[in-house]
């Protein structure tokens, strides 16, 4: 696995979560929007869409990840040394349905802003600030995608270029995209998408109208530079 990963910048692994588990965690995550429903973490338009911090706003779903195989498969294969540093829910409901262009994930999410060399430029988000580190903390840090829908090419699964983690940081407009792979990323129910930030990737649109539910959770085993503290550091 950690060949692959290394070599394509990503990797998917079915059966993460069981069908139970998942029934558990869309109904702990619903509950909870409903109750949060002013929470700016908590975003939506006609529907809910997204969650900022979802590990910190609704901790009974950590409680519930523990209970699965994600911890000791990460452990096995990375070691003991990661901790989870971010954690976004996403949706595509039919009246939140976006398009999402080829990008790489450049920042990391921090407490408070400071003047530190290598960290910029800077961006304000609800409650946090992100910032665009050193590559060296970017290149070692990895993300894990838990799937609780059937992710397909009709409801905006993820599009990737593998092994364009390995090439630093680039502009998109600047690529030659004739001479480039693109892999569409499908993952069943329960199923789990490992991927580097540097990854490049896109989604479509949802055209199937099913939802596209995802909690994403980033490590990291990185120390920051005084004073700059990671915005939701979890053991």
């Amino acid at each position: 696995m950690r060949e692959i990963f290394q070599r394509q910048g990503f990797f998917i692994k079915e059966d993460i979560l069981s069908a139970e588990q998942i029934d558990e965690l869309t109904f702990i995550i619903e509950n909870s929007a409903s109750v949060k429903s002013v929470n700016a973490s908590f975003r939506r338009s006609a529907g809910l869409f997204a969650i900022r911090k979802i590990l910190l706003e609704i901790p009974g779903i950590l409680d519930l990840l523990k209970q699965t195989g994600l911890f000791q498969f990460i452990e096995n294969s990375f070691g003991k040394d990661y901790f989870i540093v971010k954690s976004i829910y996403f949706n595509k409901p039919a009246a939140s349905n976006w398009f999402v262009a080829w990008h790489q994930d450049l920042t990391i999410s921090v407490k408070e802003k400071a003047d530190i060399d290598g960290f910029g430029p800077w961006t304000v988000k609800p409650g946090q600030f992100a910032v665009q580190p050193p590559l060296s903390i970017l290149e070692d840090n990895f993300t894990v995608r838990l799937h609780l829908d059937n992710t397909t090419v009709q409801n905006g699964a993820l599009k990737v270029v593998p092994g364009s983690h390995r090439k630093g940081i680039y502009r998109t407009g600047d690529k030659n995209w004739s001479s480039e792979n693109e892999v569409i990323c499908e993952v069943p129910a329960g199923g789990m998408m490992l991927m580097k930030p540097l990854l490049l990737h896109s989604s479509s649109r949802s055209t199937n109208n099913q939802q596209r539910r995802v909690i994403h959770i980033e490590f990291s085993r990185q120390t920051l530079p005084a004073p700059l503290r990671w915005s939701e550091m979890i053991e």
